[in-house]
């Protein structure tokens, strides 16, 4: 079996709306537009489901992406995603049943971009906002995801599609 992994980098973010604090900082403009746009893109292949970071720049991209995509799918909505390590990544996605076998995480750099390089074994990923990347898992139980075990399927930048 094979459990898919995607990531979500929350779309560009509005650096001068009016906020307190950095989770609170809504998306720009051009943030909703790619986050629809995204949301289109994986409307065949859409998740089983969705954990968002707390921060309100990721929600709302899942949101858009969520009705544009039209994808019918729970989301939980976690405060451990947001100024996360790769290992509190992994802790996350270590307590998804394994009935899941679709699972995309909504999050931030430069944490999206180290695990992805970690969970393929190396390299190195660039994750602009908006961008998403499948990494692929030879495996049946989500606990057993760990680095240098996956299998990079694709990665899709925003700026390709818009």
């Amino acid at each position: 079996m094979v459990k898919r992994l995607i990531l979500f980098r929350h779309a560009k973010s509005d650096w001068g709306a009016a906020y307190e604090k950095d989770c609170d900082r809504p998306l720009a403009k051009r943030g909703i537009e790619t986050a629809r746009t995204m949301g289109r893109l994986l409307s065949n292949a859409s998740p089983q489901l969705v954990i968002t970071s707390s921060a309100v720049r990721a929600k709302q991209t899942v949101d858009l992406a969520l009705w544009t995509g039209k994808w019918g799918c729970p989301v939980q909505v976690t405060n451990k995603l947001y100024e996360a390590s790769t290992s509190q990544v992994l802790a996350v996605v270590h307590q998804v049943s394994n009935n899941v076998e679709t699972l995309l995480l909504a999050g931030h750099e430069p944490t999206w971009s180290v695990l992805a390089s970690q969970l393929m074994g190396g390299g190195h990923i660039r994750f602009p906002t908006g961008a998403m990347a499948r990494i692929d898992f030879d495996i049946d139980i989500w606990h057993h995801v760990g680095n240098a075990q996956g299998s990079l399927r694709w990665l899709l930048q925003p700026k390709l599609f818009m």
